[in-house]
């Protein structure tokens, strides 16, 4: 009986101390917890974006000018710039084939707004694609009508599967001359005439076509051949350039990737440096609202990493020495021309999911992460916009994107860190400006945390839906916890 008793109370005591316990234990499996002493890796990705030309970027638009200057205050590298065949007149600067007694080079479309794009990215790499391939160049039944106004979409620009010429020496003087008239002040043309540019640009990479899987529709194998004969002549004009190959809009083929970066499938010499691919998270059906986009655009996110993982494992296998640029990155709601009412909210969703995308790039260890894109609107794709094309102002895509910029880079130590949200996903960093912690909200809700002790006075810089189109916030905090915003982005600077 007396062991009975001495046995009923120490149940009870050690109820008690359990008890008493609880919400401690229960506040730290809450808190984040970093272990500033374990680096996991080190980055060696740069956050960016890219340009696409269209009429919105010419002198004669009314956000022209806050557009280059609101790219000059970015100060990103590795932009990637590209002219696309939806306007032929600035894509395209040989629109008619040459005759025995005259060519047709024309830059007078292509010049102004490659002009501006170099100068406002001065002191920074830049990569340059011109990517559409004169159509007179392919078997096609017709010529392509071309309207006289440089600023009317051409959606048809692209025809024919076939080059005319299948020694490719037509499409590799095309791009030669091209690149000569951008760094060597002119070339000389198919009659032996030359035309002086007064260009003598510096292009530290070259990607070469854009997305051939849809424009032309090409196969791994007539892509690899044309890459093959255009880029050692390229070497050639600029021995210091380096090229961008597969540039596919879709990954899901891995035939691409094991195709083109076997050396056995490239000609002797042939230089291979780079490879670029795309990813734009969309609706899962036409009737979702913005409720809804949360979990499909982190669940297709997420399907896109996988397959960037196993995409590494075929370039580690085959062709380690070659980098990687994810150059377009976004979403799209609808269609090219949408004109619908797009919410506040869904530029801080966008703008979370590209950070997101980006953390986890620097964990896979991608160079290059490229938001997409400067300038979009109805007819080009509004959706994907980094700016508002109606009141010149950058919007929350933009700053998540300078708020990473400001803040990241290669180099960057990343140290054990556990989040305890399901919601948030997080990374603390050593960077050259100190301890950085990485928050990214990924859903429409407050959410809060509590951080570790060393956070206390944090300097926090984050853009969310209570900034809006206004440049990153800054505020500090008085305690150890942190409530983010829904589809808040957020660093802390800790001391």
């Amino acid at each position: 009986m007396a062991n009975r008793t001495h046995f009923s109370i120490g149940l009870t005591i050690m109820s008690a101390v359990i008890c008493l316990s609880a919400p401690k234990l229960y506040a730290q499996k809450k808190a984040v917890a970093i272990n500033w002493d374990k680096t996991v890796s080190v980055s060696k990705t740069t956050p960016t974006l890219q340009v696409v030309y269209n009429p919105m970027l010419r002198e004669n638009s009314p956000i022209h000018k806050g557009t280059f200057e609101a790219l000059k205050n970015l100060g990103a590298d590795y932009v990637r710039y590209v002219p696309w065949f939806p306007y032929p007149k600035a894509a395209v600067v040989e629109l008619s084939a040459p005759t025995k007694d005259q060519t047709f080079w024309d830059f007078t479309y292509a010049d102004p707004t490659m002009q501006d794009l170099m100068e406002a990215t001065k002191g920074h790499s830049v990569v340059i694609n011109f990517s559409t391939i004169p159509v007179w160049m392919f078997k096609i039944n017709k010529p392509v009508a071309i309207d006289a106004n440089p600023d009317e979409v051409n959606w048809v620009y692209n025809q024919g599967k076939e080059l005319r010429d299948p020694t490719m020496k037509e499409v590799t003087g095309y791009f030669v001359r091209l690149l000569s008239w951008y760094t060597k002040g002119g070339f000389t043309d198919e009659l032996g005439k030359f035309h002086k540019s007064g260009h003598y640009y510096n292009i530290p990479y070259w990607e070469v076509l854009n997305e051939p899987d849809l424009e032309h529709r090409m196969s791994p194998q007539l892509y690899t051949k044309i890459y093959d004969a255009v880029v050692p002549a390229l070497k050639k004009v600029s021995p210091k350039t380096k090229f961008v190959g597969i540039s596919v809009a879709h990954e899901t083929n891995p035939e691409w990737f094991e195709y083109f970066l076997n050396p056995a499938n490239h000609k002797p010499g042939v230089p291979l440096e780079g490879i670029s691919y795309h990813f734009y998270g969309r609706p899962a059906s036409d009737d979702q609202t913005i409720d809804s986009y949360q979990y499909s655009f982190f669940d297709q996110a997420n399907g896109f990493l996988d397959r960037v993982r196993y995409i590494e494992n075929i370039r580690k296998r085959l062709a380690p020495h070659v980098f990687t640029q994810i150059n377009e990155i976004g979403n799209i709601l609808h269609d090219r021309d949408y004109k619908g009412n797009i919410p506040d909210a869904y530029w801080n969703l966008s703008g979370a999911m590209y950070a997101y995308i980006y953390l986890e790039l620097t964990k896979i260890g991608i160079d290059v992460a490229g938001e997409s894109q400067l300038v979009g609107y109805p007819t080009q794709f509004p959706d994907v916009s980094m700016m508002n094309w109606k009141n010149i102002k950058p919007n929350a895509r933009y700053w998540v994107l300078k708020l990473l910029k400001d803040n990241f880079g290669p180099g960057d130590k990343l140290q054990t860190t556990a989040i305890p949200s399901p919601d948030v996903t997080g990374q603390a960093f050593i960077t050259s400006k100190g301890k950085k912690l990485l928050l990214i909200n990924r859903r429409d809700k407050e959410v809060q945390l509590d951080l570790p002790a060393d956070a206390k006075n944090a300097r926090v810089n984050y853009v969310d839906v209570t900034t809006g189109e206004n440049p990153v916030a800054e505020s500090q905090l008085e305690n150890n916890a942190i409530t983010l915003k829904p589809f808040a982005v957020a660093v802390l600077t800790i001391k």
